[in-house]
């Protein structure tokens, strides 16, 4: 994609200009070729996690940038199948979820314990496959946010799988639960030589205030980042930040909640979304767990949101994007076409770091 068509989907270039006033990019460990020699290797993970995230970050277009472009489809199970699918029958098929992840040039697929082990023989061998050990179920009457195991590790590993995801959901009453079941299930994935991917998302109707919703702000899911990277996770799935102030929202009247700072507001970030993202990377330890964000749901403008949320990740320090959505619910070619727009976002000398 050349930068003209970028600035046209865009819609100007303030994106690509913006220079960050708040965190440096110095004080962060940015993506780059030499990512896991430099960053990953210093730590206590052993050489077969190191293989692992080599075959992870060495696959697909991005292969050899250390950036990622990861499918997920795991809707299925968090949205509902019908809901997920209707719009194209076709992924019910877990073989087709897997070739829109190859013909798409990505990294590796993310999906279900039982999507990816339906064809495990055949792929796992050919692309890296992410295995998502636990799920939000939907079929509950009344609906409620928790994460339950689907899988086991020592199965994942039989699978072929190089990483584990998991999610938990920070801020909900289940979450010591979930935290304690993951940093267990994250535990054994290295100790068999597996990546760990953590869906770092926020779950709690308290979250929302005066019209406003703080599951998307910048203060809470960067905490929720920074205990993930706490139980070992390699890689943070993270919400794009759309607003901050989360912690002063709930600290409102005789209520106590957390802590903050107001240099968090002033000298760690602004209300710009390069510089709410930037927030996200410095607490995945400075981005020595690589960020990458979710592409969200699919809307009208999906190609033009996509290449967006690449560009605030990217100029942010962020390590990549995780969408789902709006490649597979589409034909597959439109799907394959949004994917490599996103990764010509990594490819491109000309989208640096702000």
């Amino acid at each position: 994609m050349k930068i003209d068509q970028l600035v046209a989907l865009l819609g100007g270039d303030e994106l690509l200009t913006y220079q960050n006033k708040s965190v440096s990019k110095d004080l962060l460990h940015i993506p780059s070729p030499t990512f896991i020699d430099d960053v990953y290797q210093v730590t206590d993970r052993n050489p077969q996690v190191l293989r692992s995230l080599g075959s992870l970050f060495g696959h697909g277009r991005l292969g050899g940038t250390g950036y990622l472009s990861i499918l997920p489809v795991d809707q299925g199970i968090e949205h509902s199948a019908g809901a997920s699918f209707a719009a194209n029958p076709l992924y019910f098929d877990p073989e087709n979820i897997v070739k829109l992840a190859m013909e798409g040039g990505c990294n590796a697929v993310a999906s279900t314990y039982g999507v990816l082990g339906a064809v495990a023989r055949k792929y796992a061998h050919k692309i890296p496959f992410i295995v998502k050990i636990n799920h939000n179920e939907l079929l509950t009457y009344p609906n409620k946010s928790d994460q339950i195991l689907y899988g086991n590790i020592r199965e994942v590993w039989n699978m072929g799988a190089v990483a584990v995801g998991a999610t938990i959901y920070f801020g909900s009453p289940e979450s010591g639960r979930q935290l304690v079941e993951i940093s267990k299930a994250f535990e054994e994935a290295h100790s068999l030589g597996m990546a760990t991917v953590l869906w770092c998302y926020l779950r709690n109707d308290a979250f929302k205030q005066e019209g406003k919703d703080y599951h998307w702000a910048a203060d809470l899911t960067g905490q929720a980042n920074h205990l993930g990277v706490t139980i070992k996770a390699d890689i943070i799935k993270q919400k794009l930040p759309e607003l901050n102030g989360g912690y002063k929202a709930l600290n409102l009247g005789n209520s106590s909640y957390g802590k903050l700072d107001d240099r968090m507001y002033t000298e760690l970030s602004s209300d710009h979304p390069i510089d709410l993202c930037r927030y996200q990377v410095l607490n995945c330890f400075a981005g020595r767990a690589g960020l990458i964000n979710s592409g969200g749901a699919s809307g009208q403008n999906d190609l033009a949101d996509a290449v967006r949320t690449a560009v605030i990740n990217k100029r942010a320090g962020g390590t990549g994007l995780i969408s789902g959505r709006k490649a597979f619910q589409k034909s597959m070619a439109d799907g394959v076409a949004l994917l490599e727009a996103i990764q010509d976002v990594y490819l491109s000398d000309e989208v640096t770091v702000a």
